[in-house]
């Protein structure tokens, strides 16, 4: 795969491309990535309605897929917000990939609730982590958000939910924006 680093400098440039990803299919072709991706801001909303930096990680997290190889998407699309969003935002997205893994290993029964598409993933994403890397990602600071956004991403694969769209993310998106 020939690998388009977007790097998103303006609101209005990553505005413009989740809109293109409301053209790109996710876990069918009735389920775009811009649906999963307010489906998965919604459902982070409903858990923790205070905490915008998480809702707007849950809607961003997966703004790279299908721009590099699906093993490098969490921190290939927070590279590429590096610049834009705070680092919070930047830390979960990259952070995504990483607690399917430490849930999968650490869970017993969690891999059989993944999706066929997550189930083909997991292994090219490095598959169950090291006691190492379950050390290393259990001391993180923005794990239990991490896990959160996890749980929210396997929820928001529903053909045909109506969740809030775009529009009603801006501000969203606006207040966790780096400072110029």
């Amino acid at each position: 795969m020939t690998e388009t680093k977007p790097h998103f400098t303006t609101l209005e440039a990553l505005d413009a491309y989740l809109e293109e990803m409301a053209n790109r299919p996710c876990e069918a072709p009735e389920l775009s990535e811009l649906d999963h991706g307010l489906q998965c801001a919604a459902v982070l909303k409903a858990m923790k309605p205070d905490d915008v930096e998480l809702q707007v990680a849950g809607l961003l997290h997966d703004v790279a897929h299908g721009l590099c190889h699906i093993r490098d998407h969490a921190e290939f699309g927070a590279d590429a917000l590096r610049g834009l969003m705070n680092d919070r935002v930047n830390a979960l997205v990259a952070l995504h990939v990483a607690a399917k893994r430490y849930m999968v290993t650490t869970q017993p029964g969690y891999r059989q609730c993944l999706s066929p598409t997550s189930v083909r993933s997991f292994e090219a994403q490095g598959g169950d982590m090291t006691a190492e890397e379950v050390a290393r990602f259990a001391e993180d600071p923005h794990r239990d958000d991490a896990l959160l956004l996890r749980e929210a991403d396997d929820a928001a694969k529903v053909l045909g939910k109506v969740v809030p769209g775009l529009e009603t993310w801006r501000d969203a998106l606006r207040a966790c924006a780096r400072a110029a």
